[in-house]
């Protein structure tokens, strides 16, 4: 029965797997595999094996997500969740989806927190929480501030924190940047500042592929011409908020590298290094202020 099982699964992820080839998806093979794993409440390797129910019940759920799927939804979206940081995190359609490139921000942070007693963090433009949780997760000493001005992001962000249990450490808050917009306190001062802020302008967005441009929320992709509006903002008003030694790392776009740090630097920061990503483009900015 098992293999009659294993087989039957097999070839209902062929089936489907020949349906998002078809739609144009590269990783058709294994979106089908994860979303018949969705569809019955198992995981992938459960799904790939046959370890799973089959019922008519399980495959409505499946053809209903490959459909979604063939309208070039997010796997992300559909199963309500990403992993970031070797943690899982909800995902709505209120916020961008992690990904890889960004985790060299909280690699980046964590050596920074390392440093520092008790180090005060601000993500700013935090959507999912993802950063400033991973930072939370594997810095117990640090408390961390995440900002966004989507208050349903912030909803996300809040039940993400509970979910990895570092809420007493990790709180969220509404802001346009540094601009308070949830009527409590100014920000004040911080040891570390993260960012990875929206940073294309409408033309990249629209050559992007549908699954960005047509799911994924325009507010945490545009920046304005050039994609540097928010990098403008964060430059403009990083004096005020990073301590003496303070640290600053911030994701950045294709070829703004140098741009951005310019502009750190013309904020009375000093850039301390430009890290590449897996691709090899210049993908993080680093600064600090004061200090060699």
């Amino acid at each position: 029965m098992s293999e009659m099982i294993a087989r039957r699964a097999l070839e209902e992820i062929d089936k489907a797997s020949r349906k998002l080839a078809a739609a144009g998806i590269e990783s058709s093979r294994l979106d089908a595999e994860l979303l018949l794993a969705e569809a019955a409440g198992v995981s992938r390797e459960a799904a790939i094996t046959g370890s799973l129910d089959l019922s008519p019940g399980t495959l409505k759920k499946f053809d209903a997500l490959i459909a979604r799927r063939e309208r070039r939804e997010p796997v992300a979206y559909i199963v309500g969740q990403k992993e970031f940081y070797s943690l899982d995190f909800e995902v709505t359609f209120a916020v961008l989806i992690p990904r890889p490139e960004t985790e060299f921000v909280v690699t980046a942070a964590l050596e920074c927190v390392a440093e520092k007693s008790n180090a005060r963090v601000l993500d700013i433009g935090t959507g999912s929480g993802a950063i400033a949780i991973a930072i939370a997760v594997n810095a117990p000493q640090a408390r961390v501030t995440g900002v966004d001005i989507s208050t349903d992001a912030i909803a996300v962000a809040s039940r993400n924190a509970r979910r990895h249990r570092v809420e007493e450490r990790v709180a969220f808050r509404r802001t346009d940047c540094f601009d308070v917009r949830d009527g409590g306190p100014a920000l004040g001062t911080f040891d570390v500042i993260v960012a990875n802020p929206p940073y294309l302008d409408d033309t990249e967005i629209a050559a992007l592929e549908l699954e960005v441009r047509g799911y994924e929320p325009r507010l945490a992709l545009s920046a304005g011409e050039g994609g540097l509006d928010i990098f403008r903002r964060i430059a403009a008003g990083v004096s005020r908020h990073l301590a003496n030694d303070g640290e600053i790392i911030v994701e950045v776009g294709i070829e703004q590298a140098l741009t951005v740090a310019k502009l750190l630097e013309e904020a009375g920061l000093r850039v301390v290094a430009v890290i590449n990503d897996f691709a090899g483009h210049p993908r993080v900015v680093h600064a600090r202020r004061g200090g060699e």
